[in-house]
């Protein structure tokens, strides 16, 4: 063999040489990928659908929406002939309660059809903690919400709502997909604001619950549920 063939031989065996390591070495990341996507699945609930927060932004709009014509209502009573402070606080309580129950009944439905789609037990190990850890905030937010309103210092509850449920989401966050903790960031700090500018309520409930919400929506649905859609 001249050395001519002799170098072209040796080309084609390092040649194949290094096509067989880097197959090996993709196979071998393809398996860390799997490995690592199934650890996240039983570690995380990552089934949570950008519809569920475009959903509560929508909600919580409409609820703002009907505060402030309750809140004209007040006004125009009061500057006649008097209007009850205690009870249009009741009326928009009444319609924060049913706005809460709106989106939690949406959320639930839009995280269910994608648990469906994506083949993910809607019940499980990781939706257990995701739901202790973040209703662990959640119930004594509402109780400090509630102390305010049985004190009449119904200017406090929004604040109160936010950084609480800004909480829950941080907290929350571990147990599901990381980008909800910015979520919760943008909701303490509409809250903490709010304690500043506490006549500005309604608009900090609209900026949070609402704009927030379906911005954050919108974005985790182009993140992951996009392609899908489109498959």
């Amino acid at each position: 063999m001249d050395r001519g063939n002799f170098e072209y031989f040796k080309f084609l065996i390092n040649f194949e040489a290094q096509s067989t390591f880097m197959s090996n070495k993709q196979e071998g990341l393809q398996a860390l990928q799997d490995i690592r996507n199934i650890m996240e699945r039983s570690s995380r609930f990552i089934s949570l659908s950008g519809w569920s927060g475009i959903a509560a932004g929508v909600c919580a709009l409409a609820g703002g929406w009907l505060v402030y014509n309750k809140l004209e209502q007040y006004r125009i009573l009061s500057s006649g002939s008097g209007g009850c402070v205690d009870c249009v606080a009741y009326e928009i309580i009444k319609i924060a309660l049913v706005v809460f129950a709106a989106a939690l009944s949406l959320a639930f439905l839009f995280t269910w059809i994608r648990s469906h789609k994506d083949g993910i037990q809607l019940w499980g190990n990781s939706s257990k903690r995701l739901l202790w850890n973040t209703l662990m905030p959640l119930a004594v937010g509402g109780l400090v919400a509630l102390r305010f309103a049985h004190l009449g210092y119904y200017q406090m509850l929004v604040p109160v709502c936010l950084i609480f449920y800004g909480l829950a989401l941080v907290h929350g966050s571990k147990f599901t997909l990381g980008e909800v903790k910015y979520l919760g960031y943008m909701m303490l700090l509409a809250g903490l604001a709010n304690l500043w500018w506490l006549d500005y309520s309604l608009f900090f409930w609209s900026l949070g619950f609402g704009v927030f919400h379906i911005f954050y929506g919108v974005i985790m649905w182009w993140k992951y549920e996009r392609n899908v859609a489109k498959d």
